[in-house]
């Protein structure tokens, strides 16, 4: 029997992993935000001017919530471009405060919400790991 070839494996850059990792996080907060519009009353707390728990829909709370989001999409590109230790810093500071805003949100939540929470957590935590272990010049693969 013919001996199959093994498979290459290249090692990917920090910069990207982060930059995958941040992604990844926006498509969950993406989907967490559609699947609860599907929630019973929450399109009638929308087109009332409620924004759940946030209370009034008003300038302010949507400007809050816009920089809220704006910022890992944000992450996405800036992982790729800021200098190397501004990178490293920015995402280990922001990989932990999501994964704490994550976590502050969850309970009482819905089932969804909650499973697509613990993803979000260990996404933003992985974020933070990954640029806590940023590889130094010279250091050896794999440590």
């Amino acid at each position: 029997m013919a001996k199959s070839p093994s498979l290459e494996d290249i090692k990917v850059p920090v910069r990207l992993k982060l930059s995958a990792l941040w992604a990844s996080l926006m498509f969950c907060y993406i989907y967490g935000d559609y699947f609860g519009l599907y929630q019973p009353g929450n399109l009638r707390d929308m087109l009332n001017g409620q924004m759940g728990p946030l209370g009034p829909t008003t300038q302010g709370v949507l400007l809050g919530t816009a920089a809220l989001m704006a910022i890992p999409s944000l992450m996405v590109f800036l992982s790729l471009a800021l200098p190397v230790m501004l990178s490293r810093w920015f995402n280990l500071v922001l990989g932990v405060a999501y994964a704490v805003i994550i976590l502050v949100s969850m309970p009482g939540a819905w089932a969804f919400y909650q499973f697509l929470g613990v993803i979000e957590a260990v996404l933003s935590l992985l974020i933070a790991w990954q640029a806590w272990r940023w590889p130094r010049v010279g250091q050896p693969s794999g440590v």
